[in-house]
């Protein structure tokens, strides 16, 4: 067996915790710790992490600036959250491009750049509820008011237990290989059912556009005879509300993309063929997260899709009730037409009394009548 640094040595003679122990004493590159020896097992391309920072942090400060200017507070808060964790994550990395065996810059680029896309995922399942009430709430199997308290706590376990297993990871070192392999296992179940929430999305959303889409093509087929509301069929047909939610499409893909990579780099354990893979991490990792993080910067919905803007700039209006503010909210403009909104996609319902009871008094009259 080909040891770094040692040569060839018996299997049988070897104390695997004793070489784990010394190589976690390593400091840097040396003929006895070699860069093969590292979890990483590669010098990390310096230029490209220096890329992939300053673009995050471009697409965080444009994200910030648009969101605070069109007070989209929710949904910019957790892209710009999320890409402040990737600028720190390859910031991180770029330290490791001189010495791999910085224990502190790689424990914050393997913490920060897991967890990271969670952040991300947030904000794009925000948009589903504000697509839904825009267009046709009615159209929607589930009230689309509730759509961010199904996907946002699944999100944030997903958060969770990919959090948990990191900082077993990092506790753990060079030097407990048995927590290191929980922690492991931790990261994996937590990206898995990342993947499942993410597929769950996107099958609630290809059915709400496959409803509507037939909504719509029964308006423009006939449109004497459809029931389609017109401010709906006008927002279906705008090219920046498109442009928006093909924005976020991408952004799932990308999102969706990197995950399943993440499986399986994590599934062979620390210091597998792929995760010492420095081209696949390029592309699977590095640039399946920019681009959403991207799109979502320069497709913001403070300008390509209003209705969005303003429901989450009515959430945050001051409270009224008191001369500090504090008291009971007061109904905003933005509730008041999710409300028309919900009304006029309602096929109003009739109770079996009272429908009884409007019979029994005209029956009278008829025979009166008679």
């Amino acid at each position: 067996m080909d040891v770094p640094g040692y040569g060839t040595i018996d299997p049988n003679a070897i104390d695997e915790d004793a070489i784990r122990a010394y190589y976690y004493s390593c400091n840097e590159v040396t003929p006895f710790c070699p860069v093969q020896a590292t979890t990483l097992g590669y010098f990390p391309n310096k230029g490209v992490n220096c890329f992939f920072a300053v673009v995050f942090g471009l697409a965080m400060v444009t994200t910030f600036v648009l969101g605070v200017w069109k007070r989209t507070w929710s949904y910019m808060a957790f892209i710009t959250a999320g890409c402040a964790l990737e600028l720190a994550g390859y910031a991180s990395r770029i330290p490791l491009s001189t010495n791999p065996w910085n224990k502190e810059a790689f424990e914050t680029q393997i913490c920060a750049i897991i967890l990271a896309p969670t952040l991300v995922c947030i904000s794009i399942y925000l948009t589903l509820k504000h697509v839904c009430l825009s267009l046709n709430p009615s159209l929607s199997r589930v009230r689309p008011h509730l759509y961010p308290f199904i996907f946002v706590p699944l999100d944030a376990s997903c958060l969770l237990v990919q959090a948990i297993g990191g900082a077993l990871a990092a506790t753990a070192g060079y030097t407990n290989y048995a927590l290191l392999q929980h922690g492991n296992r931790a990261i994996i179940a937590g990206i898995t059912l990342q993947v499942i929430v993410l597929l769950f999305f996107g099958a609630t959303a290809l059915d709400y556009y496959l409803r509507v889409k037939r909504w719509i093509g029964g308006a423009s087929r006939t449109p004497e005879n459809s029931a389609a509301d017109p401010e709906a069929v006008a927002l279906w047909r705008d090219k920046k509300f498109r442009a928006f939610i093909y924005s976020v499409a991408g952004a799932y893909c990308g999102v969706l993309i990197r995950c399943i990579y993440r499986i399986a780099e994590m599934a062979g354990g620390w210091g597998n063929r792929i995760m010492q893979d420095e081209p696949s991490f390029i592309i699977l990792e590095g640039f399946m997260i920019l681009i959403p993080c991207i799109l979502l910067a320069v497709f913001p919905p403070g300008f390509l899709f209003p209705q969005m803007a303003a429901r989450i700039s009515a959430k945050s209006a001051p409270r009224t009730g008191s001369r500090f503010g504090f008291g009971r909210k007061s109904e905003s403009s933005a509730e008041k037409v999710d409300q028309a909104q919900e009304q006029k996609h309602t096929i109003p319902t009739v109770n079996a009394a009272d429908e009884k009871k409007d019979v029994e008094q005209v029956t009278p009259r008829m025979e009166k009548t008679e």
